[in-house]
């Protein structure tokens, strides 16, 4: 469908979060997104966002999608997630060659795609293209693809780092040429559908692959839109930090709207009591510099604001891993003073609780590395400036 005379997606993403919230415990029940939902954010443009203008896309701005990603996870943590996966998949496969950007988006730019982002199974050379086969595990999303991204070592291919390992490519697959291995059984996130994607003897031709670090250092091969030829660092995980803000939010909306008519057991309000004004002041604070530091990023990664000489390779990561400890220590908080009624398994608190603390655990969000790296940057002869 055309978006010529609709609104920006920002706009949008509000519509799809009040749909998501709508379907929160079927998606539960079900262990994936309805296709109500599924529907809304394909027809909200998150599919098209990176997409290059080219193929009909929008070829966007990262501040727009993050935005537009927060609101969607006031709703829903499940379909934020999705939403923003979904988008820089889309990403990903404009760093593919022309010929295999025209089979992706030959129907259009809203073809929804899902990436394997750690390399497994085999990938075996053969005549005009690949052989794959293996499994790719927690592939959100995966149920509604049309496209697959799948990665992959390729044993007569080396990278260029130091150590010599061997160099990793995504490979795009169709829908009718994979299978889906149900093993998604999560504590949180339950809705993101993150089964197990299943290759078996599955023909790539070389148009439908590229190399991981092309995307790595921006090296888009048909478009100079500043999202295709921005370097990895520089987007790192925003794809993941962005609905936790959302989702975060959405708990405290609606703690806040359940305690302005709570009472204690004396009969006061509780929304009158200073422990509890204080506890939401500083979960509110939390979440807001959590918004700020991946707000941040978004800009760097937009080009709008950048870092310091030297520090852009490390900053945008530690940011990301601090916002969302920040967030899972505002979300724990509202929790444990959401009282019996929010144990409920009904109860929309927690389920934000259980989802942030459960997407915190990405390894892409550790704090350990990203802190680690960021110092070690910062006590080395690189770092002599002082970071800020």
């Amino acid at each position: 469908m055309s978006y010529d005379n609709m609104s920006t997606i920002v706009a949008r993403a509000p519509q799809v979060a009040d749909i998501a919230a709508r379907h929160t415990e079927e998606a539960e029940i079900a262990r994936r997104l309805s296709p109500q939902v599924i529907h809304a954010v394909r027809d909200a443009g998150f599919a098209r966002h990176f997409v290059p203008v080219a193929h009909g896309g929008a070829a966007g701005a990262f501040s727009e999608l993050t935005s537009a990603v927060f609101l969607v996870g006031e709703g829903c943590t499940s379909a934020a997630w999705a939403a923003s996966l979904a988008a820089y998949a889309g990403r990903y496969a404009a760093f593919l060659p022309a010929q295999g950007q025209a089979e992706i988006w030959a129907d259009g730019p809203d073809a929804l795609l899902v990436a394997a982002l750690m390399p497994s199974g085999t990938a075996e050379r053969v005549a005009d293209g690949w052989r794959l086969n293996g499994e790719w595990k927690y592939i959100s999303g995966v149920h509604f693809a049309d496209w697959a991204l799948a990665c992959a070592a390729v044993p007569d291919e080396r990278s260029d780092d130091p150590q010599g390992r061997p160099a990793v490519r995504y490979f795009a697959v169709p829908r009718a040429d994979f299978t889906i291995a149900d093993s998604w059984f999560s504590v949180g996130m339950r809705g993101t559908g993150s089964d197990t994607l299943v290759l078996s003897d599955v023909f790539v031709p070389e148009h439908r692959t590229l190399a991981r670090s092309a995307v790595h250092a921006g090296r888009a091969p048909a478009s100079d839109a500043r999202c295709h030829i921005v370097p990895m660092y520089a987007v790192n995980s925003l794809p993941f930090a962005a609905p936790l803000v959302g989702a975060v939010r959405g708990a405290m909306r609606t703690w806040i709207e359940r305690t302005g008519s709570r009472v204690d057991r004396r009969g006061r309000a509780v929304r009158e009591m200073p422990s509890v004004q204080v506890s939401l002041a500083r979960s509110a604070a939390e979440v807001d510099a959590a918004e700020l530091l991946v707000r941040r990023t978004a800009a760097v990664a937009d080009g709008t604001e950048a870092p310091p000489e030297g520090e852009a390779a490390v900053r945008g990561a530690r940011d990301l891993a601090l916002a969302v400890e920040l967030l899972v220590s505002a979300v724990d908080r509202v929790f444990r003073t959401s009282g019996t009624s929010g144990q409920s398994s009904t109860d929309p608190v927690q389920r934000f609780w259980r989802d942030v603390n459960s997407a915190a655990s990405h390894v892409a969000l550790s704090f350990e590395s990203t802190g680690a790296a960021y110092g070690a940057w910062a006590l080395s002869g690189d770092g002599r400036t002082s970071p800020v």
